[in-house]
């Protein structure tokens, strides 16, 4: 499923999409401009339409056109796209999930970009962009992970929020205790298992290791990925997440923790507006940094969605000047503001809006992960590692007891996939 529009300014303006935000361009621009994009949820598409409209004022005599298609289609159709005739610019995913598309050539080098002054205030974030020295798109959203919880229950429960993992055990089972489940979780799509694996290992055995798994460097059954599957198990043996989890998704999944019959869920920040939307206000909610297991750095989950040129895009220099305009500061702090896509800006001079647990993540992201940025488990891992190995997780969480053959399995595959 996707839709096809040409962009019109004026109707964009009509409806209210089109922004004010201010960009210093000097130089306006003509001819084409084909942007395929996966924003294709009601306030990502907003934001992604009101970009072009921006975009068009600045430049009104350039022809662009915009085709949105279904974010979960994209994962599929995306190498389709890059072929024959592909557009200017396309959606997608940093580190690792961009490697098999800069191995085949199919993504433009625009390292230049970042050497020559035109993509100021990214320095931070350079790093995600970046395969083998060079950088072959530019991030325009990010947002973090973490622990969010019913603070309003840990009130009745007298509980406080959790620096080390035995603290969060030891909530865990005051909180079953009362007749609740610890952790609200929908694995019915696989990936959100991904996420407490990836916690799971980092605070085991730190962002360095988590990381060289998932180059495929380390065997699945090596002793420190088992000590890590140990670590969580202690939490699927007290009944610490939702029953029936792998028949839900994760927004279905959330209706219990808004419920009040499971008080927290590892989620990205996304969750927050479903939750407020759901009733629950902002003193009923909060969140905590995953906490601490071993003494390693405490490396964090944080997403990163990005633009790329096509190699054989035929627009390079007007796909070059919506990159430059997408990741300015004021646009930057513009389309991630509380009330758009509610995420944190990539460019370090953007503002972040007066959102609790925005200014949280922010600040967490900046102070408190010393250890690494990941992009989370089925980025950081390539694709078809990525769909056996969180086929194996979501086992983990519902057949324990299975450990042994899932790690083989994992090893198989990883021979396999990566020789």
């Amino acid at each position: 499923m996707h839709s096809i529009l040409k962009t019109s300014l004026a109707a964009l303006i009509a409806t209210g999409v089109a922004g004010t935000v201010a960009f210093a361009d000097t130089k306006q621009m003509t001819g084409d401009l084909k942007i395929t994009s996966d924003m294709s949820n009601p306030a990502p598409r907003a934001v992604m339409e009101g970009l072009v409209a921006g975009f068009q004022e600045l430049h009104p005599k350039m022809n662009i056109e915009l085709t949105i298609v279904d974010r979960e289609a994209w994962k599929t159709q995306i190498r389709n796209a890059l072929g024959a005739n592909p557009p200017d610019v396309v959606n997608w995913y940093a580190a690792n999930r961009m490697g098999p598309y800069v191995s085949a050539g199919l993504f433009e080098d625009i390292s230049d970009m970042y050497t020559n002054g035109d993509l100021p205030g990214l320095d931070s974030v350079k790093g995600a962009m970046t395969i083998d020295g060079k950088q072959y798109g530019v991030p325009y959203t990010y947002y973090q992970w973490g622990i969010y919880y019913r603070e309003d229950i840990f009130k009745e429960l007298g509980l406080s929020e959790p620096v080390t993992f035995d603290e969060e055990l030891a909530n865990c089972e005051k909180i079953v205790a009362s007749g609740r489940a610890c952790y609200a979780i929908g694995t019915k799509f696989l990936w959100t298992a991904g996420g407490w694996f990836d916690y799971m290992n980092m605070r085991t055995n730190g962002f360095d290791f988590h990381m060289q798994l998932a180059r495929g460097e380390v065997e699945w059954t090596d002793p420190r990925v088992r000590e890590t599957f140990a670590n969580w198990r202690k939490i699927i043996d007290m009944g610490g997440y939702i029953a029936d989890h792998q028949s839900y998704s994760w927004q279905e999944a959330l209706t219990s923790m808004t419920d009040g019959e499971a008080t927290a869920y590892l989620i990205g920040n996304f969750a927050v507006a479903p939750m407020r939307d759901a009733g629950l206000d902002d003193s009923q909610i909060d969140f905590y940094q995953f906490p601490k297991i071993a003494d390693v750095p405490q490396g964090e989950d944080a997403p990163t969605d990005t633009f790329h040129i096509p190699s054989g895009a035929t627009n390079k220099e007007n796909a070059r000047a919506f990159l430059q305009y997408v990741t300015s500061a004021d646009v930057q702090t513009d389309i991630n503001s509380g009330d758009k896509l509610g995420q944190l800006p990539v460019n370090a001079a953007s503002g972040v809006d007066a959102d609790e647990f925005l200014e949280q993540g922010f600040d967490m992201l900046s102070n408190n992960a010393k250890g690494g940025v990941a992009q989370f488990f089925d980025r950081d891992f390539t694709a078809e590692m990525a769909s056996v190995g969180m086929e194996g997780l979501q086992e983990f969480m519902v057949f324990p007891d299975n450990l042994d053959d899932i790690l083989e399995r994992l090893e198989d595959a990883r021979q396999r996939i990566y020789k």
